[in-house]
């Protein structure tokens, strides 16, 4: 099996997409609450800003852009999943074949890709603003509530383009 290799920008703005273990499970958006409490900590603890971001029932897609001298993702994700994994009622149903100290919820690896430039980035937000509507969640993004379009439209005017430069604004 080959050996995956991360490419390590400090500073860089990156793709993820962080997949729980269970495919037919809710958990993100039935524990939102949850997720935004790890995912808040983690940025106070080791600064990012996302650009954009989109959460759905299983998987949750995202930019960041890191900084300057920092290329620490991995620190970043380890923190927040397992953050988020504390924070579960010790009775929700998880997947079996947990080892080291997993309670089963998250996959435990993930994707990530290196925004290159502009229109780059353009395709990765349009991206992630659209995955509700590909998925069958919602017809339109403006119905999607775990979503950071309507702060992206609202800052940008045309969507298509990132306000200012790679660095976008908070989450809502």
């Amino acid at each position: 099996m080959p050996r995956y290799r991360r490419w390590f920008v400090p500073g860089g703005t990156y793709f993820f997409t962080v997949n729980l273990l269970r495919r037919d499970s809710c958990f993100l958006v039935e524990h939102i609450d949850n997720l935004r409490a790890a995912y808040r900590d983690a940025a106070r603890r080791q600064p990012f800003e996302t650009v954009a971001i989109c959460v759905l029932p299983n998987h949750l897609h995202c930019i960041w852009t890191l900084p300057d001298g920092d290329s620490d993702f991995p620190g970043r994700w380890r923190r927040i999943k397992s953050d988020f994994s504390r924070r579960l009622p010790r009775t929700a149903d998880l997947a079996s074949g947990r080892r080291r100290g997993e309670r089963g919820i998250w996959q435990r690896r993930y994707w990530e890709h290196v925004i290159t430039d502009a229109d780059d980035l353009a395709a990765h937000v349009d991206y992630i603003h659209h995955n509700p509507v590909k998925h069958g969640l919602v017809a339109d993004m403006d119905d999607w509530p775990y979503s950071s379009w309507r702060r992206w439209r609202r800052e940008t005017k045309s969507w298509a383009s990132p306000p200012g430069s790679l660095r976008g604004g908070e989450t809502e």
